[in-house]
């Protein structure tokens, strides 16, 4: 319990810190997307399936616009949670599988920027439907670990 406490200070203090970044940069979705995240981190550090089940139900602080969350689960790479009411559908299936329109397999990016070591954010570059339109555009997430056993995204379309 002493840890969580600690880590939701020190994630605090970074929320904090990026948002003043994130004012810098004129408040691009990019940088409103990585904050995102940042919350992200400390609500599924904080409980985990209450997270989960928050990020299934949309809405709240983790859907702005066209920015939503997604978490799959390590090891096996199955998504646990999604945000984007077009892609309810992945729930459950292998994020590995996953390639955008035109065959770039950006699931085993995603897995494998999750396998990096926690604190780290990788860019994730494809092509997604967006919740307003299911037609894919160009998108990044940003993912990271979170606990060892998931990985967390959020992403922005160009």
């Amino acid at each position: 319990m002493a840890r969580k406490i600690i880590f939701f200070a020190a994630a605090s203090a970074m929320l904090a810190l990026s948002q003043g970044a994130a004012a810098a940069s004129k408040g691009t979705n990019g940088s409103e997307a990585r904050e995102m995240l940042l919350n992200v981190i400390t609500e599924v550090k904080v409980n985990r399936q209450n997270a989960f089940d928050m990020f299934n139900q949309g809405g709240g602080r983790f859907v702005d616009g066209d920015l939503y969350v997604f978490c799959t689960d390590a090891k096996t790479g199955k998504f646990v949670a999604e945000g984007n009411v077009n892609a309810k559908d992945l729930l459950g299936t292998d994020v590995r599988a996953l390639k955008d329109v035109n065959g770039k397999p950006f699931g085993l990016e995603i897995y494998a920027a999750g396998q990096k070591p926690e604190g780290e954010i990788t860019e994730v570059d494809y092509l997604f439907g967006k919740p307003s339109d299911p037609k894919p555009v160009p998108k990044t997430s940003f993912v990271a670990k979170v606990d060892d056993d998931y990985a967390c995204g959020v992403g922005y379309y160009k």
